[in-house]
């Protein structure tokens, strides 16, 4: 999975063959598929996992005890601790889902219930007056284009302190840029 997911972020879902994937594993087509059936499970396996696990641990979130900003944090800690670590995965999630064939609508599900989830704590935020009374969805539009590059921009960063940047973020998206 993880050789597939570089290769789809190297040359794009649609370029990939799996005997490219085969080469690249340095094994023959034919053994590739004893053990998988297409290019479209592999892609399906790789987003819809780690759909599932955002989905998972923002319901772990919502339920949690606290303030809209501890929630707010705990969602910025859980996107670069997962673009830290599946960096490539990442890349297919926000580039490739439209290749879904038949967990398309699934795999939009999960994002729709993800974001609306997000929306909520927002909203929540601003009825407790944690945050300024802005525009709701120009906030997730923010947070969420920030946080979905993040696989994007992490790679580049040598020595990254996870925690670091956790904190750094949070401040940013959360409290802004005014002293």
């Amino acid at each position: 999975m993880n050789t597939a997911a570089k290769l789809f972020k190297k040359k794009g879902y649609s370029a990939v063959t799996m005997r490219d994937l085969a080469t690249e594993m340095g094994i023959k087509a034919a053994s590739l598929y004893n053990h998988i059936s297409s290019k479209q499970e592999i892609l399906k396996i790789i987003i819809i996992s780690l759909a599932e696990a955002f989905t998972s641990e923002m319901n772990i979130i919502i339920a949690s005890e606290g303030s809209s900003l501890d929630k707010l944090n705990k969602i910025v800690a859980l996107h670069v601790k997962t673009a830290s670590e599946n960096t490539y995965e990442m890349a297919a999630l926000n580039n490739d889902w439209m290749h879904l064939e038949e967990q398309r609508h699934y795999y939009l599900q999960l994002r729709s219930e993800y974001e609306e989830n997000f929306r909520h704590i927002i909203t929540s935020g601003i009825a407790n007056k944690e945050l300024k009374d802005e525009n709701v969805e120009v906030m997730l539009f923010s947070m969420l284009s920030t946080l979905r590059s993040l696989y994007l921009w992490i790679p580049k960063k040598e020595d990254l302190n996870i925690q670091n940047l956790n904190t750094s973020l949070s401040n940013v998206l959360i409290h802004g840029f005014n002293k």
